[in-house]
C-alpha cells in the first residue's frame, strides 16, 4: 500500500512595518477614541507601511526571505508560490510574480488568490493539493496585504480595523501523521453586497467621479458582516472538531482570523476552548486581512510542538469562510 503524502508546514516567516498607528493618533484623524475601538473591535494599534513606492510585495518579499533563511532553502529550490492578497501591487502582473522576482525565485510558477480575508486559508489548501499530488516539493504560501492603501481615514467605522503586514509558510511533503489533514471551505456570493470595494475594477473603472465619490476604499456594512462572521466561523470550526473527534483537550490551538475580538471570543466559546489556546494578536496588528493567520503562526512558532492539533479558521468578503485542520510537523522552539 502506498503511503499517503501529506503537505506539512515546515517553516514560517513574517514581516510587519515599523510604523505603529495607535488609537490615540487615530482619534486625532477621525471622531473616535481608544475606549470606543477597544470595546467594539479590540484593537490597540496597527502597523502601517510608509514610504514612497512601497507595496504589498515588499512586505511579502521580506517574509519570504526570512522563510527561506529559516528553512535553509535556496530560491531555486522553490517550485511554486501562491500569494493570498486583496491589495495587489497592481491588477497585473500577479503580486506572487513580483514577490518571486524580489526574492530571486525563478523556477516556480505562481499566482494570486483573492478570497477576501479567507485568502491565505484558501491558498494554503490549494497549495497542499499540489504537494499531495506529488508534483511539487517546496511550495511557498504568502499572505500579505497593505490595507492602508484602501482604507478611508475619514470613515470612523472602518479605519480603526485594518493594518498592514505579511507572513509566509513553506509547504513540503511528509509521510506519517503530521501535516494538513482536512479543510472545509465555503463561499456564498449573497454576501458580496455587504463588503466590497466599489470602484477600480471592470464594473467601475477609475474616473474623476469614482475618486471624488471615495469609491476606491473599503465599503463595509458592519452588522450583517459581524453576524455572518460570528456564526459561520464558529460553525465550520465546531464541525471540523466533530468530524475528527477533536475535543477542547486534544486541540492544542485555534488560529482565528483577526477581524474583531468579539468574533474570536465567540468562536473559541463555541469550540469550548480557553483563551490560552487561542492565538490573538489583533490588539497589536489589527486586521491584516490575508496576513492574519500566518502572522499568528509566525508569532507563536516557538510554542508549537510536533503533533499539535491546530485548527485555522477565517471569514472574509465574498462571503468566504472555512476551517483547516493540521497536525504541526516540527518543534518550533528548535528553530
Amino acid at each position: 500500500m502506498m503511503t499517503k503524502i501529506r503537505a506539512a508546514i515546515t517553516g514560517v516567516g513574517g514581516y510587519v512595518p515599523d510604523y505603529v498607528l495607535t488609537n490615540e493618533e487615530l482619534s486625532k484623524m477621525v471622531d473616535t477614541s481608544d475606549e470606543w475601538i477597544m470595546t467594539r473591535i479590540g484593537i490597540k494599534e496597527r502597523r502601517i507601511l510608509k514610504g514612497e513606492g512601497k507595496a504589498t510585495s515588499d512586505m511579502g518579499a521580506e517574509a519570504v526571505k526570512q522563510l527561506l533563511a529559516k528553512t535553509n532553502t535556496l530560491p531555486e529550490e522553490v517550485d511554486m508560490l501562491i500569494c493570498g492578497v486583496v491589495t495587489p501591487d497592481m491588477l497585473f502582473p500577479a503580486t506572487a510574480n513580483i514577490i518571486a522576482d524580489k526574492t530571486n525565485i525563478r523556477n516556480a510558477f505562481g499566482f494570486d488568490m483573492n478570497a477576501g480575508c479567507s485568502s491565505f486559508l484558501f491558498a494554503l489548501n490549494t497549495a497542499a493539493k499540489f504537494v499531495e499530488s506529488g508534483s511539487h516539493k517546496k511550495v511557498v504560501v504568502v499572505g500579505a496585504d497593505k490595507m492602508s492603501s484602501i482604507v478611508d481615514y475619514t470613515d470612523r467605522a472602518t479605519c480603526p480595523i485594518f493594518g498592514d503586514g505579511a507572513a509566509a509558510v513553506m509547504l513540503e511533503p511528509v509521510s506519517g501523521e503530521d501535516g494538513i489533514i482536512d479543510a472545509m471551505l465555503h463561499s456564498d456570493g449573497i454576501g458580496r453586497v455587504h463588503l466590497h470595494q466599489k470602484a477600480g475594477g471592470s464594473l467601475q473603472p477609475p474616473t474623476h467621479h469614482t475618486i471624488e465619490a471615495r469609491q476606491h476604499y473599503i465599503y463595509q456594512e458592519g452588522q450583517p458582516v459581524f453576524k455572518w462572521a460570528v456564526s459561520k466561523m464558529a460553525d465550520v470550526s465546531v464541525e471540523m472538531m466533530q468530524r475528527h473527534e477533536l475535543t477542547a483537550d486534544s486541540l492544542a490551538w485555534l488560529v482565528p482570523h483577526q477581524a474583531n475580538m468579539r468574533i474570536i471570543e465567540a468562536t473559541a466559546q463555541r469550540m469550548g476552548l480557553s483563551r490560552e489556546k487561542v492565538m490573538i494578536n489583533i490588539q497589536r496588528y489589527g486586521n491584516t486581512t490575508s496576513a492574519t493567520l500566518p502572522l499568528c503562526l509566525w508569532e507563536w512558532e516557538s510554542q508549537l510542538k510536533k503533533g499539535d492539533n491546530i485548527i485555522l479558521a477565517a471569514f472574509g468578503a465574498g462571503f468566504t469562510w472555512g476551517s483547516l485542520y493540521l497536525r504541526w510537523a516540527y518543534d518550533g522552539d528548535k528553530i
